[in-house]
């Protein structure tokens, strides 16, 4: 059984505790599956306001459906649509503080306001998509991107 000390202290703090469980939880663990599972649970337990976290898997030139926490979700999502996909195909963090404003978006979670996904890339290659959705509004910002980046460069050299 795992236990972390998560702190409740600055945005900063909180990030710093989840980059170090999420060490601590894949450190000796190498199935992709199993680390994407742990750490979509990490993030839906200790970050606020989400209804949705968690992977989409770059198969086959499509990005597919992961480990997540949360409502269902779409399952196959194709490279350039919507929020992942466009991460997918930018290689770059996608902060979308309305996602009802994003052209293209695509509604697996109507629930769903804000949406923050960060590209999973080994030597430049996309592994996965880490994706975040929020029923608030604008509810991420910088620091979480940052965080989210951080915890996305541990897991591009654990999932395979």
């Amino acid at each position: 059984m795992y236990q972390f000390d998560i702190s409740a202290g600055t945005k900063a703090d909180l990030y710093r505790d989840l980059l170090a469980a999420l060490d601590a939880l894949t450190a000796d663990e190498t199935d992709p599956i199993a680390n994407m599972a742990n750490a979509a649970a990490l993030v839906w337990e200790y970050l606020p306001d989400l209804n949705w976290a968690g992977f989409y898997r770059l198969v086959e030139g499509e990005l597919v459906l992961g480990p997540f926490q949360g409502k269902v979700a779409c399952i196959r999502i194709p490279v350039g649509k919507g929020v992942c996909g466009a991460a997918a195909a930018t290689l770059k963090t996608q902060l979308v503080e309305d996602v009802h404003a994003f052209p293209g978006h695509i509604a697996c979670d109507a629930a769903s306001r804000s949406e923050l996904v960060v590209p999973v890339t080994r030597n430049g290659t996309l592994i996965a998509v880490l994706d975040l959705d929020s029923p608030e509004p604008a509810r991420f910002d910088a620091q979480d991107a940052a965080g989210c980046e951080a915890l996305a460069v541990l897991l591009a050299d654990r999932l395979g």
